[in-house]
């Protein structure tokens, strides 16, 4: 390592103190016991992967209405609180830090997924098109209910729940998912919020379920260890916005000064190539934040060097080349060669592709 290689210069994320820039981007695997609590064999996984300068969980359910794949972890019960914790530990054991990405699917969910068969909630009766993972494979997406006032404090309290049950197993914060078309993301987007109460309508109205989201976590984990991940492009889980400049300006002001750890940005999706006019309303968006700012989307070693350098961003999430190669940052330090992950492994099944992967021989 030299003092000129940007990725591995130290950075504080508020209460978060990162030694490397290269983060491990949250990663749905689906291998989680049904009931949401994780397999052993995760801490396995995440230990591996220890030497990131932060590792933000998979995306883990904050209740049962969360859920929207098969086999995903949830953070709300005893016995998730006590299938995370040896994770935690793990990842501390090898120097790491790991927050936990809360989340909550809204309508991109399934009826065989939820309690009793019932349908996904949302912030109105929109059906996505989009298909989710079940029992039997990929499916359309259910139909969804609008959540009423009553749901949606519940759904408050179950966040709160949630931050409750990360800092009981042990987290060093935790990542609110604002992005890719779920709970929090079907409220601030006017394509899909269609309300005509105090949480759809107006820009300020639209950000409020968020706005109140953090504020109830923010009474669990002090602000400096809160992340929150957003997508401005909206291009995930059929989503859309008439103004997207507007309302994600909104948002990036109101998250602007709760003094959080950071703001996580899906700057561009893989496979998909984003245009010089949404990468100019990425830089006008970006001018609004003044915290630490991580940017994710098909970058590699290069590109996330030429980012920092420029002050573009402050850090790098990856996901595939973490999947891969569980000492990616070692191996961007000294330009090793990837290993090139299997795409078949990547949701559901066991050790196959996901603990697996070799490391660098240390005598290289």
């Amino acid at each position: 390592m030299t003092e000129q290689d940007v990725l591995f210069r130290p950075l504080a994320a508020g209460a978060l103190h990162l030694p490397n820039r290269v983060l491990m981007a949250p990663l749905t695997r689906n291998r989680s016991h049904p009931d949401g609590t994780p397999r052993e064999m995760a801490a396995t996984y995440y230990r591996q992967r220890a030497s990131a300068g932060l590792i933000v969980s998979e995306a883990t359910q904050i209740s049962a209405m969360g859920k929207g794949y098969k086999d995903t972890p949830g953070i709300y019960t005893d016995s998730h609180v006590e299938g995370w914790k040896p994770i935690v530990e793990a990842v501390h054991a090898g120097g790491g830090r790991i927050v936990c990405q809360l989340w909550h699917v809204g309508r991109i969910s399934h009826v065989s997924l939820l309690p009793d068969g019932r349908q996904p909630v949302s912030s109105s009766p929109i059906r996505a098109k989009a298909q989710t993972f079940t029992a039997n494979g990929f499916e359309d997406v259910s139909e969804p209910v609008a959540l009423d006032l009553d749901g949606i404090a519940k759904t408050l309290d179950d966040y709160a729940t949630a931050a409750k049950c990360a800092r009981a197993a042990g987290f060093d914060g935790i990542e609110v998912h604002s992005a890719n078309g779920y709970l929090l993301d079907q409220f601030l987007q006017d394509g899909v919020n269609h309300r005509e109460d105090e949480y759809g309508g107006s820009i300020e109205n639209r950000t409020r379920l968020l706005r109140e989201v953090l504020d109830r976590v923010c009474d669990v984990f002090p602000a400096d260890r809160v992340g929150v991940r957003l997508s401005p492009l909206g291009q995930a889980n059929d989503m859309s916005d008439s103004d997207p400049e507007a309302t994600f300006g909104a948002a990036y002001r109101l998250l602007n000064g709760r003094g959080l750890a950071y703001l996580h940005v899906i700057e561009q999706f893989f496979g998909q190539d984003t245009e010089e006019d949404d990468k100019a309303l990425l830089r006008r968006l970006r001018g609004l934040f003044d915290g630490v700012y991580i940017g994710n989307g098909s970058y590699d070693a290069a590109t996330a060097r030429q980012a920092i350098a420029a002050g573009e961003v402050d850090a790098v999430a990856f996901g595939r080349p973490f999947i891969a190669n569980p000492d990616l940052p070692e191996r961007y330090r000294i330009g090793a060669q990837l290993n090139t992950p299997d795409q078949d492994t990547f949701y559901g099944g066991g050790s196959e592709g996901y603990t697996d992967y070799p490391a660098l021989d240390p005598a290289h």
